[in-house]
């Protein structure tokens, strides 16, 4: 502590004789300091590591090996706060093994990939109480062992932060518990034992019994039933011990009493609150007296991961700017006494920028009235409003098999002037079907779909979108306003399939949380006119806040599967397949593992009900995506600082992407999941082999940050005589493996083979 409050000391007073002139300059006067490590950098070539020790600008201070003006290998960073990094460092990142300590005692030991603590490290809190274990981006994330200031230990599964999965909770006063949690909360089945020999064991809920359990005491007694803290719903069957039985003694016990005194003191103890994470941490960035020009540059700070701040205002010229961004002049030099003073050194060089498509304007056609389907979506929105707001039992996620028959199907009429059910309307006597209405307001619950919100989105009063064109099947689609659901006309056959493998789908959602198959809402159907319109409704896999700048459909064969648009009319809404693929998509090491898990359960469910013609929809929304001139989209990887290249006045300065605020603020990984928001990297490729068609093109090295979306759509084609027909006529005049219309077995080997070539983990 002396030694660090000596260098803070040292580095302020060279800090403050710097601003302190007479001249009102920041760089009038230099330290001996700074004159000697100048005439250091400029002995050394750019590349070139070699061991130094720098007093920063802003107070911090560095010993360790340095290349280029930023820490590169082995070295000790201490900030004024008190904070301090000892480890690995790779171009001003701290990447490798390290450890982090805080002023407060805390510490962390451990990987770090980036900036983030990640991989296996070990955490100690400033109370006490460690964590040992796999961490991904600041989060415990995988399997780990938490020791608790208060001596409880649990030991299992976390994910993004909290217990989930299998895990084992100990209390101090001996109670154990072995089972499922999710969100940090006991949930699924497990079992309880207590030190005075009381077992339960059962279904749990919010980390209270719900459900089917049962409770045993040390002499053989037990008591099983449906568990609820709700008394109208608790209920069960007493069992007496054999003991008990001889002696005919009566038996009094009141189920309530586990939740009032057995689990009294059975709390979960919350996660320690971390004040700064070690990725919030910004590096100040050296000047170099090397470049000539570059040399009067004006110190800024940067994040550990390379980024500009993005936290301190900026007063240039009357405009103050809070969230990184700068006027163009501020980079061209123009507007700042033209001697580009105000420029921050270059230290990387990027790779050639991409083209982008041209973004296009929102997707669909509002329908209004005149339009050919008005009355059809005034139909579509009364039957929705009936259905989801029809009264009934509160759904049950254990559905009986009546519910899944196909024949589980209501007509509903609705004529102009209203009826006891129905309201008056303004289009014409039609009628409405819903199929199987039990299992799909249970879908919605297990998706977690607010009855309120999904009337509003479908039938509030903004319009639906059709979509321009139909899709290859024929099929129309339609979006919501909000862009939160896509309504698709069905062929008869489809319904059929999806009715048939209705209760397998059920129950492959309600086993996997993180399934990529689509999510289905509510299957109906409309006669007007004596015309037959049945529709499914789904979740829009690309319903968010990001722009979507390219989207694939990857299925896994060659046949017919290249663009045959023009480059001039590709633009972001434009759907690519699998030839147009040049990236190879990098996942952090435990989504990659727990993606490769899911692709193989998705695949298997999908070989089993017979289903091929399947694919996987993919959307890259590149996070530092620059307009042009031409209003195309370019996009370069990390950039580390502004180029002084006497760029144009369409330059701009980099800053936090929205990627990087989502992740230095742990509350948003809630919104994270397996293909949803998914921050990750992607690997240009190119295909060198002009011979043969290349599904996967080679590695080149450059690589850029993005947000992946991507989840497996057309479920419902079966395997059927058409499909047979199909493939035989095909395979006549193509090779077989490259069309799409293959065995399920053989597609689902085909796709997952090739899926799993295009998504790899990223070292």
């Amino acid at each position: 502590m002396k030694a660090w409050e000596a260098t803070v000391r040292k580095t302020q007073a060279a800090a403050k004789k710097r601003a302190n002139t007479i001249f009102g300059t920041s760089y009038a006067v230099e330290t001996e300091e700074e004159v000697g490590s100048d005439h250091e950098e400029e002995l050394h070539a750019s590349g070139e590591v070699y061991h130094a020790e720098r007093f920063l600008p802003n107070g911090d201070y560095y010993t360790g090996y340095w290349s280029d003006s930023f820490p590169h290998g082995q070295g000790k960073y201490w900030w004024t706060d008190g904070c301090m990094y000892v480890g690995e460092w790779f171009k001003g990142k701290t990447m490798g093994k390290g450890t982090f300590s805080w002023p407060s005692g805390a510490m962390y030991e451990g990987n770090f990939k980036s900036g983030f603590m990640d991989g296996d490290g070990t955490y100690t809190g400033a109370i006490g109480g460690t964590y040992k274990g796999s961490w991904v981006m600041n989060l415990k994330h995988g399997f780990g062992v938490k020791d608790y200031p208060n001596g409880d230990v649990y030991e299992g599964e976390w994910s993004r932060g909290s217990q989930e999965g299998q895990g084992k909770y100990t209390w101090k006063i001996g109670t154990i518990y072995v089972g499922e949690w999710k969100n940090g909360k006991i949930c699924g089945h497990g079992t309880m034992s207590w030190p005075n020999g009381n077992v339960y064991e059962g279904n749990w809920d919010e980390g209270l019994p719900k459900g089917n359990g049962t409770f045993r005491w040390g002499d053989g007694s037990s008591y099983v039933g449906n568990w609820s803290s709700d008394l109208e719903e608790q209920n069960g069957t007493y069992y007496p011990s054999p003991s008990q039985s001889e002696g005919g003694a009566a038996f009094e016990w009141d189920p309530q009493q586990v939740f009032t005194e057995d689990l009294k003191e059975c709390k979960i103890c919350p996660t320690e609150k971390i004040p700064v994470w070690p990725s919030q941490k910004k590096l100040a960035v050296w000047r170099s007296a090397k470049g000539g020009a570059e040399a009067s540059v004006r110190h800024r700070r940067m994040s550990v991961d390379g980024r500009i701040d993005a936290g301190l205002d900026k007063d240039l010229g009357g405009m103050r700017l809070s969230d990184g961004a700068a006027p163009s002049a501020w980079i061209s030099g123009t507007g700042m006494g033209g001697d580009g003073e105000d420029l921050c050194r270059a230290v990387a060089i990027s790779p050639t920028p991409i083209k982008l498509p041209k973004i296009a304007k929102r997707q669909g056609e509002t329908i209004s009235k005149g339009h050919r389907n008005y009355d059809l979506m005034l139909n579509l929105q009364l039957g929705i409003r009936h259905s989801v707001g029809r009264p009934g039992p509160p759904p049950s996620l254990d559905l009986k098999t009546s519910a899944f028959d196909p024949k589980e199907k209501f007509w509903t009429k609705f004529p102009p002037e209203g009826s006891k059910i129905t309201p008056p309307h303004n289009s014409c006597e039609f009628k409405w079907k819903d199929y199987c209405p039990k299992v799909f307001r249970t879908l919605r619950m297990l998706f977690k779909v607010d009855p309120a919100d999904y009337m509003l989105s479908i039938c509030g009063n903004d319009a639906l979108r059709e979509l321009s064109s139909p899709g290859k099947s024929g099929s129309f689609f339609y979006l919501t306003n909000d862009d939160r659901y896509m309504i698709k006309t069905m062929k008869k056959a489809e319904v059929k399939v999806l009715l048939r493998m209705l209760s397998a789908y059920y129950n492959h959602v309600r086993s996997f949380d993180n399934t990529l198959v689509t999510k289905y809402f509510g299957l109906h159907c409309v006669k007007l006119n004596g015309q037959k319109v049945r529709f499914i409704i789904m979740g829009n896999l690309f319903c968010t806040e990001y722009l979507i700048h390219r989207r694939y459909d990857l299925k896994g064969s060659t046949f017919g599967r290249l663009t045959d648009k023009p480059e001039s009319e590709i633009d972001s809404n434009t759907t690519l397949k699998d030839l147009d693929l040049n990236f190879i998509f990098r996942l952090q090491k435990t989504w990659y593992q727990e993606f490769r898990r899911q692709v193989d359960r998705d695949c298997e469910f999908l070989e089993q009900e017979r289903i091929m013609d399947y694919s996987l929809l993919v959307g890259i929304h590149f996070t530092e995506a620059l307009t042009s001139t031409d209003h195309e989209r370019s996009v370069t990887p990390s950039c580390r600082t502004p180029v002084d290249n006497g760029g144009s006045e369409n330059d701009s300065v980099p800053r936090l992407s929205n990627v990087e605020q989502l992740l230095l603020d742990p509350a948003g990984w809630a919104s994270i999941r397996l293909g949803i928001n998914m921050p990750a990297r992607v690997e240009r490729t190119l295909r060198t082999n002009e011979a043969e068609l290349q599904l996967i093109g080679e590695p080149t090295g450059e690589y850029y940050d993005v947000v992946l979306f991507f989840g497996i759509i057309d479920i419902l084609q079966d395997y059927d005589i058409t499909k047979k027909l199909e493939h035989a006529y095909k395979s006549i005049q193509y090779d077989p493996n490259s069309i799409s219309a293959v065995d399920p077995k053989q597609y689902a080997r085909r796709f997952r083979d090739y899926i799993l070539k295009a998504f790899a983990e990223d070292r």
